[in-house]
C-alpha cells in the first residue's frame, strides 16, 4: 500500500472536493471517512508485533464507521453510500476473520485492512461528481430520502405515563 503521507494527501484532496463541491450526504461520508482514518492511525499497534492479532483499536474504529455509514446509506438519497458500506464491511470483516484464525498472514491482514479505502474514495468523489452533474441538469438534488423526513417526523413511542 501507499506511504501513510501519499494516502492522507489523496484523502485530502477526495475529501475537500466533496466538502467544496459535495452535497450534505458526500460532505458527511467525508467527515467519515477523514475522522475514522486520523482515528485508525492514532490506534495502530506501533510496536513489531503489529498485524500479529486484531487490531482491536483499528477494529472499533471500523465498526463505528460501518454504523456511520449504515446510517447515511439509510437517509441519504444516493446510492454510492450504499457501496461504501459494503466496502467498509469488507474490510471490518476481516478483523473478524483474524479473529477466527490468528494465522491469517500479517500481510495479506494489513494489505485487505488498507485496500477498501482506496476504492470508497474513488466512490466519494464519483458521488460528489454525479451531485454536481444532477445540479446542473436539475438546478437541485435532494440530499436525503423522503422516508428519512418520514422518520424525523414520526412521534416516539415511549412511556406514556
Amino acid at each position: 500500500m501507499l506511504p501513510v503521507p501519499v494516502y492522507y494527501a489523496i484523502l485530502l484532496l477526495c475529501a475537500g472536493y466533496a466538502v467544496v463541491r459535495g452535497g450534505a450526504p458526500e460532505r458527511a461520508g467525508a467527515a467519515i471517512i477523514v475522522i475514522g482514518s486520523i482515528c485508525s492511525t492514532i490506534l495502530f499497534s506501533a510496536h513489531e508485533s503489529r498485524y500479529r492479532g486484531v487490531e482491536s483499536g483499528v477494529f472499533m474504529v471500523d465498526v463505528a464507521v460501518s454504523v456511520a455509514f449504515i446510517v447515511l446509506a439509510l437517509r441519504a438519497n444516493r446510492y454510492w453510500p450504499l457501496w461504501m458500506t459494503a466496502l467498509q464491511l469488507i474490510g471490518t470483516a476481516e478483523h473478524a476473520v483474524k479473529m477466527v484464525d490468528s494465522h491469517v498472514v500479517r500481510l495479506v491482514y494489513a494489505f485487505v485492512l488498507a485496500f477498501w479505502t482506496y476504492p470508497m474514495l474513488l466512490l466519494l468523489v464519483l458521488g460528489t461528481w454525479r451531485h454536481q452533474r444532477r445540479l446542473a441538469r436539475f438546478g437541485v438534488d435532494r440530499s436525503w430520502s423522503s422516508s428519512s423526513a418520514l422518520l424525523a417526523r414520526m412521534p416516539r413511542s415511549g412511556p406514556t405515563g
